[in-house]
């Protein structure tokens, strides 16, 4: 086998056990699996409605650039520079919440399940394995909108770098005019972006209540 295969073997390994460690360590004082996903859920869905008003702003400086008539041109880039350094940090966060999210469901559905097998009571059993199998469910359509939502993030990153690197290499206005055509296709798919954050942060708080509910 490989070095490089027996290190990433080592490492899935040990974040694993890290994981372990850290949910265990969290129920201890009372903070369960079910728990810590709940506070997840709700601040992938905070996450989202930052990112949502990032892009919008970044959409606004863009506008403001392009109606730009006459000053400090080199003040403009730099502002159309930090609104995206913002939405990039937007989105990696957005990203860090999914994940953080996928890593407790995994733990959590994995224990539900064996605790399933631990009844006595067939009507029990039968009653938890509907109420996992119900919230695999919720949890599987939420967590595709979200990635759906993720992914329309890059179209407009990649707009907006495009957009900052072409008036970094050419601060005139000439280059206001060629960034004016991109404007529509930028405000177009954030448009979208808003629209599948809304589903996505909808379904969050449905998720949320199936949890509540469930606890």
């Amino acid at each position: 086998m490989k070095a490089q295969h027996i290190l990433v073997i080592l490492l899935v390994t040990c974040l694993s056990a890290c994981q372990s460690a850290y949910y265990s360590a969290m129920e201890t004082v009372g903070q369960h699996k079910r728990d810590i996903m709940l506070d997840r859920v709700e601040n992938a869905q905070d996450a989202q409605k930052d990112a949502q008003e990032q892009f919008k702003s970044a959409l606004e400086q863009l506008s403001e650039l392009i109606a730009f008539d006459g000053g400090d041109l080199g003040e403009q880039y730099e502002a159309t520079q930090e609104q995206y350094d913002a939405s990039k940090e937007a989105s990696d966060e957005v990203a860090n919440r999914i994940n953080s999210i996928e890593d407790v469901a995994e733990a959590l559905f994995d224990e539900w399940q064996d605790e399933i097998e631990q009844y006595s009571s067939n009507t029990l059993r039968r009653q938890s394995q509907a109420k996992l199998k119900n919230t695999q469910r919720k949890y599987r359509s939420l967590l595709k909108s979200m990635h759906r939502a993720q992914n329309k993030m890059s179209p407009v990153l990649a707009a907006l770098k495009d957009n900052t690197l072409y008036l970094k290499h050419n601060l005139n206005a000439r280059a206001i005019g060629a960034l004016q055509g991109e404007y529509k296709n930028i405000k177009r798919d954030v448009e979208v972006l808003v629209k599948e954050m809304n589903i996505a942060i909808s379904q969050s708080e449905e998720f949320i209540q199936l949890l509540q509910v469930e606890q």
